[in-house]
């Protein structure tokens, strides 16, 4: 076995990254189709419904025409649109409808990412050893810290919950209701492309190419076959005196 990092091939980190990927959102979909007829999610969406369908019907507009067909409008069609909006705006209990729907998809969606990463990115990992999800276990690859030590449960919770859950996943996440429920625009989006920005960027020019997640727990995805992985730091501090006195031995003869 090698010392060396045997850092994982691009094409395994890929096919273990959509295994993953692919498993999460399975996961996430069904977490959240429970907690939504838990929370009363769709009578929550049928009551907003039904008061932009008694505004439409009452001012006889079209709540659900695009930006471009809205700009096609006549004066008259544009002036019944805004103040059919600017009325049901102004009605205190469709107001509190909306809310409390962009309040439930973004609890449904947030409880249910937080439980699959800690399940398939926290609590696996720590089952299986190696910090290897489902897909890394599959296509052979490890997660260590880059001085070879095995992975502890704080560095992997780093690693799976403040990198790839809160800042790579949650965050974006967050902007992406805001902006569907119209509580953010630009700066939403511009937000969310920047963030995809440093993730390309980081991956790009660091050693290794890792990740956001990779550099704040200072990890790396190695060949788990060739790969030499200490249990501890004392032990690879060991290893290596260990080394130096048999090349001094070898080389006193």
């Amino acid at each position: 076995m090698n010392f060396d990092l045997q850092i994982a091939g691009i094409w395994k980190r890929i096919s273990a990254s959509l295994f993953d990927f692919i498993v999460m959102a399975m996961l996430v979909a069904g977490l959240a189709t429970a907690l939504s007829a838990l929370l009363g999610y769709d009578r929550c969406m049928d009551r907003v419904t039904a008061f932009y369908d008694e505004y439409a019907e009452r001012y006889d507009v079209d709540f659900s025409i695009s930006e471009e067909d809205y700009l096609k409008l006549s004066e008259e069609d544009r002036l019944r649109y805004e103040a059919a909006n600017q009325a049901m705006n102004a009605d205190p209990e469709a107001v509190y409808a909306y809310e409390m729907l962009s309040y439930l998809a973004l609890v449904i969606v947030s409880i249910s990412l937080l439980f699959a990463f800690l399940l398939l990115e926290l609590a696996l990992p720590l089952v299986f050893g190696n910090g290897q999800t489902l897909g890394k276990k599959i296509f052979g690859v490890a997660v260590i810290r880059s001085n070879g030590v095995r992975l502890r449960a704080p560095v992997l919770f780093v690693r799976a919950i403040l990198g790839k859950y809160t800042i790579e996943t949650m965050i974006p996440v967050l902007l992406i209701i805001m902006i569907f429920f119209g509580s953010l625009g630009v700066v939403g989006t511009a937000v969310i492309l920047g963030i995809a920005a440093v993730q390309v960027i980081v991956t790009g020019v660091t050693r290794h190419h890792r990740a956001i997640h990779d550099l704040l727990s200072d990890t790396v995805a190695v060949e788990l076959a060739s790969q030499m992985i200490f249990d501890s730091e004392e032990e690879r501090i060991a290893y290596i005196e260990a080394c130096h006195r048999e090349k001094a031995e070898r080389a006193s003869y």
